[in-house]
């Protein structure tokens, strides 16, 4: 299975720097105005660049006349055309599709059938404005890249994880213990006892 037609309006590596603010986001659509395709026999993805003030149509991909098979071979293609989306929005999608999307670290999103695109993007918009909610969050993370300087910056600011009063941290060589990090994690506070209430 491969891709039959696809459109790009605009050029995404000539404009990186529009882009870093922006986040891509996919909707599974046959007439680029709603959204009411399931994802692996989607015939057409409009795909968008949204900030919290605008939104732009990047491109248009087009796949041939596609089943509801279990045919996993016609789902690469598809998420391979998804890179560098946040979010895909559709109208069904089967429980391998999410798994293969989300390894991929794209969001997928279920809708209503035939909801219109416009408000999707205005839900969207919404969102980032409000506060996004915890995919999105790493989403927008994920899009920025780790901050390399952030560790210093809270050392900075006084924070300590402290366990016997001896600094402590994570060592990503041995496996987390959830009993440990509960442990460590206590908040030490002058005015709390460290013995046990009872």
């Amino acid at each position: 299975m491969s891709m039959v037609r696809r459109m790009r309006i605009c050029d995404i590596s000539q404009d990186e720097a529009a882009m870093s603010t922006r986040l891509k986001i996919a909707f599974a659509t046959s007439d680029m105005q709603h959204v009411n395709q399931h994802f692996g026999s989607a015939r057409t993805f409009a795909v968008y660049a949204v900030d919290m003030e605008s939104s732009e149509l990047l491109e248009a991909a087009q796949f041939g006349e596609l089943a509801q098979d279990g045919n996993e071979d016609k789902l690469s293609v598809k998420i391979d055309l998804l890179d560098g989306c946040a979010a895909v929005y559709c109208e069904a999608v089967g429980a391998s599709a999410i798994r293969q999307i989300m390894a991929a670290g794209i969001q997928p999103v279920k809708v209503n059938r035939d909801s219109l695109i416009a408000d999707l993007i205005e839900d969207f918009q919404n969102e980032l404005k409000t506060g996004p909610s915890a995919w999105l969050a790493k989403a927008i993370a994920r899009q920025n890249g780790a901050d390399p300087s952030r560790f210093a910056r809270m050392e900075a600011e006084g924070w300590r994880s402290e366990a016997g009063g001896q600094s402590v941290g994570y060592d990503s060589r041995k496996p987390f213990d959830k009993g440990e990090a509960q442990r460590v994690a206590r908040p030490s506070h002058p005015t709390h006892s460290s013995q046990p209430r009872r």
